[in-house]
């Protein structure tokens, strides 16, 4: 259920969801990263950085809509593990999603696959 801002319009929801598969902790995102959302993200990603988790995966198949501030918590997360020796999957089923990674060129900067690697 969406919640209302002071001005009577509503705030776009964002779910997050922590599982492992293999040696990725995998964060699910469900509904949308913008720019009253990412802030959740940037920490869950922050959180996980920080207990010493090298593995992040981001799965965006669930996301039903990314802005330019989602785009840069990507970026964000990717350098905060690489520079911690770590690394960032983005997963990504949806093509909605996909499109935007590769029209923005991010394809080429992260690693986006399908789905998480189980080994």
């Amino acid at each position: 259920m969406r919640g209302t801002s002071g001005d009577g319009a509503a705030e776009p929801e964002l779910g997050l969801s922590l599982s492992e598969v293999g040696e990725y902790a995998v964060i699910s995102v469900s509904g949308e990263i913008d720019m009253y959302t990412a802030p959740q993200l940037r920490e869950a990603v922050r959180q996980l950085s920080s207990e010493g988790r090298m593995r992040v995966a981001i799965d965006l198949t669930p996301t039903e809509f990314c802005d330019s501030t989602g785009l840069g918590v990507l970026i964000g997360a990717r350098r905060r593990l690489s520079d911690s020796g770590g690394s960032l999957l983005v997963v990504c089923a949806n093509p909605r999603i996909r499109k935007l990674l590769d029209l923005t060129g991010l394809d080429k900067v992260l690693d986006v696959r399908e789905a998480v690697p189980s080994e």
